[in-house]
């Protein structure tokens, strides 16, 4: 299971960097984030499980670029679930990570939160930050949905906010909390007020229904990455 989680904060973190780092500081930044992920896995005696996450990540950024318009389509994304998922099922955390397992253990209601299932937690936010911002990109471009009054996530652009950027992440990570937390009601309310606020601009669609679809495709693909990111953790901490 580490390695999903390592391997999720390696992709999640590098993807922050492309968006907030311009391309002369980039390599730079990727150069200390590397460091710092492997000192978390040297932390946590897992220094091999990082290098290769790390590997994993730099292939993830040659293949996905930001804007969505990769060559590859969707299999890479494809192929990233497959691997987070057969690490959290098939291999589950470790007994033991360190000497002092106690130190990176969080209390948790039922029990103690050992360091592995905290890794992956911190891991599967950090992608929904911006690393699902372009898996919906993707999804879109693949269905070829036009997006020229949009955003970068599936929200429509103001002019001076960026809205979609922000409410994309929120968004996923307030159902992946709830959705931890068990609060299905509550995830069930946001879907539907996202629904009824986004209303009066999908009625006012055009004969084709683009804006609709974009709507439609953009929510649904954000949901399940945040739906599906909440089953790994709950899966690895059972």
């Amino acid at each position: 299971m580490i390695l999903a989680g390592l391997m999720l904060l390696a992709v999640g973190v590098a993807d922050l960097i492309r968006q907030f780092h311009s391309s002369t500081r980039r390599w730079i930044a990727f150069a200390v984030g590397a460091v710092l992920l492997l000192i978390v896995g040297a932390a946590v005696d897992a220094a091999v499980w990082a290098l290769l996450a790390i590997a994993i990540a730099a292939v993830w950024v040659l293949l996905v670029p930001s804007d969505g318009s990769g060559r590859t389509g969707l299999w890479p994304i494809g192929v990233l679930g497959v691997i987070a998922a057969a690490s959290v099922v098939l291999v589950g955390p470790r007994e033991r990570t360190v000497a002092f397992d106690h130190l990176w253990s969080l209390p948790g209601p039922a029990a103690a939160v050992p360091a592995d299932v905290l890794i992956l937690v911190v891991g599967a936010i950090a992608f929904l930050l911006e690393s699902a911002n372009i898996v919906v990109r993707t999804a879109l471009r693949a269905e070829h949905v036009p997006s020229a009054t949009t955003d970068a996530d599936h929200e429509p652009a103001t002019p001076g906010l960026k809205g979609g950027r922000l409410i994309g992440p929120l968004e996923r990570v307030l159902v992946f909390a709830l959705m931890l937390a068990g609060a299905y009601t509550l995830i069930a309310a946001v879907f539907a007020a996202k629904g009824i606020v986004r209303f009066p601009e999908i009625s006012r669609d055009s004969a084709d229904g683009n804006r609709a679809e974009y709507f439609l495709i953009g929510s649904l693909v954000s949901w399940v990455l945040a739906l599906a990111a909440a089953f790994l953790v709950w899966w690895g901490a059972r």
